[in-house]
This record gives C-alpha cells, structure tokens and sequence, in this order.
C-alpha cells in the first residue's frame, strides 16, 4: 500500500469522524470537541444516524451520505462495527483511517475469523492505511490537527513523537506541556495493525519540519520496515528511543525466547535490541526524563569529530562529580596539552594542578571565564566543553552567562552548560536556551548529556558503515564449503562435526587448530603418539553439546598412556550421566605451545526475527561465568568488527600488561569480517560457535568450533541490513563509446548528486517529480541517496567527466510495498546525456532487478506530456491508463516475460 497515501493521516483536509457522538467522556465526543478545538481548517464531518448534529456540527447518517470522500476517516465505533466501515470508506475512496477500538485480534466476527484479519483485508483491497486499532490518535500541532482522544494539547515544535503505548503517549504529552516542549507530530501506533514504526520514521524522516524523532518502543514486528526507515531517518537527524522490556521475563521482549550458543540464556532479546538500535543509528536512552534532554543535547550540539570533553568548573567538587559521573558511563577525561596547561597557569590562581577538569576558582569573574574558553577554543584540546558554575556571593552569575553566550559565538565549538541550581538560575539558564546552547541543572545531567552527545556520534558512524557484499582482497572457497553444508543436510544432519566445522572454517581463511580422530581409548594414544605431545582429547557425540560438563575434555595431557586414560575415563563419565549418549569417537589435538594467549569466542545466534546476530567476548569457561556477550548486526567490515571488540569487556583484556604483549587486535576483527561473510554466503547456518579462539600478538587460531544447520529452506531475507551489493554493478559503453558503471547508489554519492540535479533542465525536474523545485535540502537528498537495498533500490549511470572525476548520468528507482508485490518506479536522465540509450538501459537494470526480487508488479506515474518516456514504456511493455490525478498516466507492468525493448 503507497506511503504517499500517509498524506491523508497526517495533512488531511477533510475528516470524518464515524461514530461521533453528543455523550460525554465517550471516545467519539472527545475527538470531535478535539478536532474543533485545535483549530483544523478542513471539512469536519461527524457521522451518527442518531443525531442530527454533533458539537454543533451537522451529521450524516453514514459513510455514503458524506457530501464528499474524507481523506481521513477516525473511527470511533464498537469493534464489530469496524470492518464495515472500512469497506464503505474504501469503496468511497478514503485513503487513510484512524481505528480506535481495541480487543480487535481477540474479537470474532460473524465469520468466526479475528476481526484484525477481516480489517486488513478490507483495507488491502482499497488501498485505505490504517493507524490502530487501540491508539490514541494523531496529532499535528502546524496543521491543527489533533485528531485524539487525550485531554492533553500539545505545543508546536520540532519534535516528531511516536509511541507504541496510549498510557506512556498522554504521560510523555502531560510532561511535554508545562516544559514548552514542542512537537512537529505526535502518533499513537497502537496495535500497529497496519502503520507500525516503519511508515511512522519514515514519514517524519523526509518531513523538513521534524528535527528530531523520538521513539517509545515495546515491540518490533515489522523488521525490514523498522530497520529500513530507521536507518534512513538516522543518517539525516536524530533519532532517540526508549525500548521497554528489560528484564528478562518481560512480556514485552516480544521477539522469542532468549539466544544461545554453547550455554543457554548467553543473550537476551534485549541484547539483540540494543545491537539493532546501534546498527540502526538510533540512541538508546532508559528513562524518559532522559529521551527530552538526549534530543535537545544532539539537536543543540555540533557534530563531534572526536570523544574528548574538557570540564571547566568554579569549584572542584563540582568538576569531581563530573569526572565520576563520565567515569561510571565508562568514559576517561583526556589530558591537558602542555601548552594548553602553560597558557592556563598565566590566568588561573596559583595552586592549579594542571588536570581536566579545570578548576578555575570560586571568585572567577567573567573576564577569566572569557580567557579559559578563548584559550581552549584556539589550543583545540577537546571536541567539546563542559563549563559549570555554582552561583555564590563573590560573582554575577548572569554576568558570567552573558559572557560566556558572547565568547562562544566568537570562538565557536560544542559548549555544554551546567548552572548548578534550580530558580535561583532560571534567568542565566533561559539566556542559554534562547542562544541555542544546550544546558544542565547538575553536573549528573551534563555528563550524561555529554556521554549521549558521544554515543550518538558512535552510532551515526556505525550507521554510515556500508559493507561490500564480499569483503576485499578475501576470496573464501565458498564452494568447498557449501559441499560440506548440502553433504550434511543430505544426510538427515542439522548439526556438524568438528571436523566439518573446522573445514568451513579453513575455506574462510580462518586458522585451525588440526584434529584428528581416533575411535577408540587406543587409537587416542596411537594419534597423541604420532602427532606429538601435549595433547587435548575431547569425546565426540552428537548427543552431547556441552562437553565439559559430562567430562568430556582433557588438556594438557602429556603422554600417550594419559591421553588413552583421559579417553577410558571419559567413556565411563558419559555412560553414568547420558547412558543415551551414542559416542562416535574421539577428537585429539596437538596443544598449541603459543604463549600469552587470550581465550575468546566468536559465534553466530539467529534471532527469529531479526536474523543472524555476529557474537564476540571472552571465552573458555569464563564464557558461562561472565556471560557478556557483544552483539553485531552482519554484514560486517573491518572498522564495524573493530566496534564490535571495543564494546565487549574483552577489549580491556586485548592490550598489553605485566610480561603479556597486546594481541592482535586486527587479526581478531578481520576473523570477525570473515565470520560475518560465512554467514552472508551460507544461509543454511543458524548457530556457530568457535570457542575458544585463540588470540595473541601473533594472530588467532580456532581451537574448537561448532556449527548448527538448518533442514527448511533459508530466508533469503533473513539479513536484517543488506550489504551493498556488488554484483549489481555492470560496465556498459553509451552510444558515444564512453564507458559509464551500472551500480546501486551509495550514501557518499549525495555530493555528486547534488551536482547531477544542478545540470537538470526545469523540464527534467518536472518530469520527475511532478513540479519544480530547487535545490533539495540535505534531509532530501539523504533519503534519495542512503538505501537500505532491500524494499528500495536506485541504480546510478556514473561516469568520468574530461577531468577524470565521478559524475552522475541518470539514476533509476524502485521501491516495493511493504508485502514487495509491486514496486513504484522512477527514472531521470540527464537532458545532455538522452539519446546516449541510458534511459532503455537504466529501464532493463531495474526490471531484471525486480525479477530477481520476485516483485510482481513495476508501476509508477508519468506526465502526460511527457510524450518520449511514455513512448519508451510501451515498448518496454508498459500498459497505461489515466491516474487519479489529472494530466497524469498511471503505468505498469507484470514481471512475468523477460524483457525484450
């Protein structure tokens, strides 16, 4: 179903509110007296057959009475009235319908079937968006839209709010008022019967009013769609979100049972959020005190280049409390320059000791606040700024503010205020606000807005991550190891050996520690004999998953005769605690002599609904004591697997100390690239484990791995973000025998993008989007360019110009409905470049693409005047008919014959 019929939800300009009603405190009078109160300038139409008029406002007695179509219709009757509703507004054309009722999933209509399922598929059949049921409504303060049930308004502003709950939506809008936040938008999801957070984030992610977008979340359904919009929206402002649900039991961890590797319960379904949230560009935030204060801290700040904060404070306690607050979120405070630290004590009272946080007296008068910032703005010590003051006696707090707010502007930079207090500083706080400088009432609410300035620039970084579907300069021999797996499954097996494990490992580049099998307690000393000593001898059984825990194990063991003993001794241990257990034999390995290693673990855990998660931390048996795990999102490079390390405890353990030199951090992530790319190529795996991974300044080595099938045919969308896919790339010659590239777009195209619409004609333009315009605005031009690969796709012609540098020809698009049966395509070529067969080239890439998407259908709309590009469709075999929207031919296509322009 379009998103561009989320117009009508959003900037209606007719309503009908269905069930409207004259009885207090019942939804349907609550709405209409809102919708009159906040002033929409639209048709408001109240329908009830039982009154002839509602708030003053005439009725209709039904759908089909309406003197004209509503673009939105919010629905305020009982639940079995609904699907009837929603079958007369479609008939009449409505496009977008608020749904109030609850219990829908619960509720059977005359039909015995849940009256969720029946609203849908009305709503499918006409095309008709659907916000609920069991929401509190929509409000757009601009527009003076507040189409809700709340008894709260809100304030206009730059905030798009959107809640999974009604209860934390009116609690969220009650704290919003008395603070003067404002919003842009504010949407009750509901039960998400249709809009979840997907349509929601992407609405306000291209709306140029929103700058910034706040999200409570209880549970994600709809993967793709969230991942999809939450990344887009991500790379052009921030995103914030609460995610309810931590504790383990929580019913509203909402994706399944908890992971595991090797031991259960390893990670949790919060884990797993927090990971997609990361790789999603979205910060994650616990209270909700705190989604305000994250939002005006990332909007009002700079963006940083860097992690380094300076404090500056009119009193060490405060400064110490700073410095254990950014300790306690795990952040160390840089030092000084020494000529940062010189130029200081010129200014400073004598007795300073040279450390961030810089103390600059009690007494400080304004001039000494003016140097201090001048001085660290020209030394650039830090990215960013923290400067508190405590009011007292001996200076002017409104006069330190006021040069403060000047000195700033001059020397520029991310500041951070903390005016410790409450209304004894609200005039030298609002001075801050008015000046657009983020500010603190204590040092605890600074750092941690410091800490959250921090973690949104780690994750924005994250986000720009776009990995080759094939890592570079790595050729694995994926073909050995899809033998192994289709061997496996061929035979009725879901679980590897150990040497099959080991062997897929090898054709990924990944060093293994040999093993060797012995079938009995006398081959073990046989093979510890020939292969030499030490020797570890673990039992191998397809029944027995943790062997350590049946005995099972043996390291170190240092003659033929102990090695054969360790063997014996197992046999015994098993057949007293898993008589069941059938034995096949037994795994004998030469003890690695490397010294100073660290043991880890790599592993591969598939969430069920959001794919393949890449697990990394300490491992041996520490693993089932610490149990912290770090969790990434494949596919992965080098600097996406060396964040994955940094955010484990394990990175403490990585770096040198006493006699032990640092291992090999690079050796380690690029173990995990491959690891990620084993998962992209071979989708029949759902669990691995290499535990332990032997790491240290030499490089890693596997020295035991496990690896789990499954036997059902694999997701070919089980990835929650698709890697750039390089196998769309094609070199083609234009008729003038220049060379240009085939490929998907790339987020680093934007520039060159901006440069491609500067050399479009006016009649270009309005050829592509239906009227003129400008230049687009970055949020624009992001969303045209950051893709997610996998419901949208934009392939660019890209070619060198006469100075050798990159330009853009023509791009082509497609984006698919949430259920990818039909995609809505576009395409432009630049004016100089038509006549070069760009256009039938560009139009072949995408058609072949949608095919191979299993899309059905390729549709989209042209200008009528657009005579050569209508021409060219009907050859392509386009069938056109006349749109909605006068002067426009809807077009489309079944992919279902290969294309033959």
């Amino acid at each position: 179903m379009s998103f561009r019929y989320l117009q009508s939800l959003f900037n209606p300009q007719s309503i009908a509110v269905i069930g409207a009603s004259s009885r207090p405190r019942r939804i349907g009078n609550v709405v209409m007296h809102n919708l009159l109160a906040g002033g929409f300038g639209g048709a408001i139409m109240p329908v009830n057959p039982k009154h002839d008029a509602v708030a003053g406002v005439l009725t209709y007695p039904n759908v089909a009475a309406l003197p004209r179509t509503p673009d939105l219709a919010i629905i305020c009757t009982p639940p079995a009235a609904v699907p009837g509703v929603i079958d007369q507004l479609g008939q009449r054309g409505t496009r977008a319908a608020i749904v109030m009722a609850s219990q829908l999933s619960t509720t059977l209509g005359s039909d015995g079937r849940p009256l969720d399922v029946t609203i849908l598929e009305a709503a499918r059949r006409y095309g008709l968006r659907i916000l609920g049921g069991r929401t509190l409504g929509v409000m757009v303060p601009q527009a003076g839209l507040n189409a809700t049930f709340s008894q709260v308004s809100v304030k206009r502003g730059n905030i798009g709010f959107v809640s999974q709950s009604d209860a934390v939506g009116t609690m969220v809008l009650d704290w919003a008022l008395p603070k003067k936040v404002g919003f842009s938008h504010f949407v009750s999801l509901g039960d998400a019967l249709d809009i979840g957070f997907g349509e929601a984030i992407d609405f306000l992610g291209s709306d140029p009013g929103t700058r910034a977008i706040l999200l409570y979340i209880e549970s994600i359904r709809d993967r793709r769609g969230f991942m999809a919009a939450a990344r887009s929206a991500a790379r052009n402002k921030p995103v914030v979100a609460i995610k309810a649900g931590r504790a383990p039991r929580n019913s509203l961890q909402g994706i399944g049972d908890p992971l595991f590797l090797d031991t259960p319960g390893l990670i949790g379904s919060d884990d797993v959020h927090d990971a997609v949230l990361r790789r999603a560009g979205i910060l994650r935030v616990d209270h909700l005190d705190e989604l305000f204060g994250a939002v005006e801290t990332v909007v009002r700040s700079r963006p940083m280049n860097g992690n380094r904060l300076v404090v500056v404070s009119n009193g060490g306690g405060a400064g110490i409390m700073a410095e254990d607050g950014l300790h306690l979120g795990g952040y160390e405070m840089p030092d000084l320059h020494e000529n940062t630290v010189t130029r200081l004590r010129r200014m400073l009272p004598a007795g300073w000791d040279g450390r961030n946080p810089i103390d600059i007296s009690v007494d400080a008068p304004p001039k000494r606040y003016e140097d201090v910032l001048k001085v660290l703005g020209e030394q650039q010590d830090g990215d960013a700024i923290l400067l508190m003051h405590t009011p007292n006696a001996l200076s002017s707090s409104i006069d330190i503010a006021q040069s403060v707010i000047q000195t700033i502007r001059n020397v520029g930079g991310n500041l951070l205020t903390c005016w410790i207090g409450d209304e004894s500083v609200a005039t030298e706080r609002k001075l801050f606000v008015d000046s657009g400088i983020a500010t603190f009432d204590t040092p605890g609410h600074a750092t941690r807005a410091f800490l959250h300035m921090l973690n949104h620039r780690l994750a924005r970084e994250v986000l720009m991550q776009v990995p080759p579907s094939m890592q570079l300069d790595f050729e694995p021999d994926a073909d050995r190891a899809r033998a192994i797996v289709h061997t496996a499954l061929s035979e009725g097996r879901t679980r590897l050996t150990e040497p099959e494990a080991k062997a897929i490992l090898a054709a990924y580049g990944i060093p293994v520690v040999e093993t060797h099998l012995a079938a009995n307690p006398q081959e073990v000393a046989a093979v510890a004999a020939r292969i030499g000593l030490p020797v570890s001898v673990t039992v191998m059984s397809r029944d027995v998953r943790r062997k350590w825990e049946v005995g099972g194990v043996a390291l170190n063991l240092e003659t033929p005769d102990a090695a054969e003993a360790a063997a014996q001794g197992m046999l015994g241990r098993i057949s007293a605690l898993r008589p069941e257990a059938r034995i096949s034999g037994f795994a004998v390995q030469r003890v690695d002599p490397r010294q100073h290693v660290r043991q880890l673990i790599i592993g591969v855990a598939t969430d069920p609904l959001f794919g393949p998660m890449i697990v990394f931390g300490e491992g041996g048996r520490a693993l089932e004591v610490y149990r912290h795990m770090a969790i990434g999102l494949p596919p992965l490079n080098l600097p996406l697997a060396h964040d994955l390390i940094d955010r484990s405890h394990t990175a403490a353990l990585l770096g040198a100390y006493h006699n032990h030199p640092a291992a090999d951090r690079d050796a380690i992530a690029l173990t995990l690239t491959k690891v990620s790319q084993l998962v992209v190529d071979l989708p029949e795996i759902t669990e691995l484990d290499i535990n332990p991974l032997f790491a240290n300044d030499m490089g890693v080595i596997a020295a035991d791995a496990h690896i789990e099938l499954s036997a059902s045919a694999p997701n070919p969308h089980r990835l929650s973000i698709r890697p750039y896919p390089q196998g769309l790339e094609e070199t083609t010659t234009l008729r003038d025998g220049r060379s240009a590239v085939l490929r998907p777009i790339r987020p680093e195209d934007e520039p060159t993008h901006y440069v491609f619409m500067s050399r479009l004609t006016p009649q270009d333009i309005l050829y592509r989007f239906f009227h003129y315009i400008g230049t687009l605005p970055h949020s624009e031009m992001a969303r045209l360019t950051q893709i997610d690969y996998d419901r949208e796709m934009a392939f660019i012609a890209s070619a060198r110009d006469q100075n050798g540098q990159a330009e853009t020809l023509g791009v082509v698009r497609a984006v698919a409905d949430p259920d990818n049966h039909t995609a809505e395509f576009s395409i432009i070529i630049r004016s100089d470049m038509k006549g070069q067969g760009l256009g039938s080239k560009l139009l072949t890439k995408i058609i072949d693409y949608a095919r191979q998407r299993d899309i059905q259908v390729l549709a989209g709309e042209v200008l009528a005047e657009n005579q050569p590009m209508l021409k060219l469709l009907r050859v392509f075999g386009f069938s056109a008919k006349p749109a909605e929207e006068p002067g426009v031919v809807h077009v489309s296509m079944k992919l279902q014959q290969p294309v033959s322009p």
